[in-house]
């Protein structure tokens, strides 16, 4: 079976959503800047993967002394890092100058998060649709309660056997009936 195309791409302005969540920005402001980063990826990894999307997350080089570079975090999850000089807004609006004419655009959503309001115009303006860091955050912890659920819902009727999914009332039932116990 040939892999699902995602059902949309995400950009991320990386550095964006690092200063307007409160607590990447705490993180940031204690343990620096590769820490902050590093919580946003794992953060987005599992949004990525729930969601279906192939992430994309940008950062400025202006933080880093390096070329221009990207690491395969996961098949859903890109990290660029722009070359220097480069914003990640420039790289931004180039890819969706670029997707506008892609036929992608056919079959996939396009959706910027960030919350600089003079990018989310840009990004409007060549037929992408913007989310808010504070509608990703959201949606991430949305996300994230979701899975905790579904695997303590796992977890929970993880027996072998019928009987260790039911209730514990039924289960004492079914024990005196099995053994004669109970005759109605």
């Amino acid at each position: 079976m040939p892999p699902s195309v995602p059902q949309a791409v995400l950009l991320v302005d990386g550095y964006n959503i690092v200063g307007a969540w409160h607590d990447l920005k705490q993180v940031r402001d204690c343990e620096g800047l590769e820490e902050a980063r590093r919580q946003l990826i794992a953060a987005l990894t599992g949004y990525s993967a729930f969601q279906g999307f192939d992430t994309q997350v940008v950062f400025d080089a202006q933080y880093r002394d390096s070329l221009a570079n990207r690491e395969v975090v996961t098949p859903n999850l890109l990290v660029h890092y722009t070359d220097f000089g480069q914003t990640a807004d420039t790289y931004i609006e180039r890819s969706c100058a670029d997707f506008r004419h892609d036929i992608r655009k056919f079959h996939q959503r396009l959706i910027v998060a960030t919350s600089d309001r003079a990018q989310q115009l840009t990004v409007i303006g060549y037929g992408a649709e913007w989310m808010s860091a504070q509608q990703l955050a959201n949606d991430v912890d949305f996300a994230t309660r979701r899975v905790q659920r579904k695997q303590k819902d796992v977890k929970k009727s993880s027996g072998r056997f019928l009987f260790n999914s039911l209730d514990p009332i039924a289960q004492e039932r079914l024990a005196r009936l099995r053994f004669g116990e109970d005759q109605k």
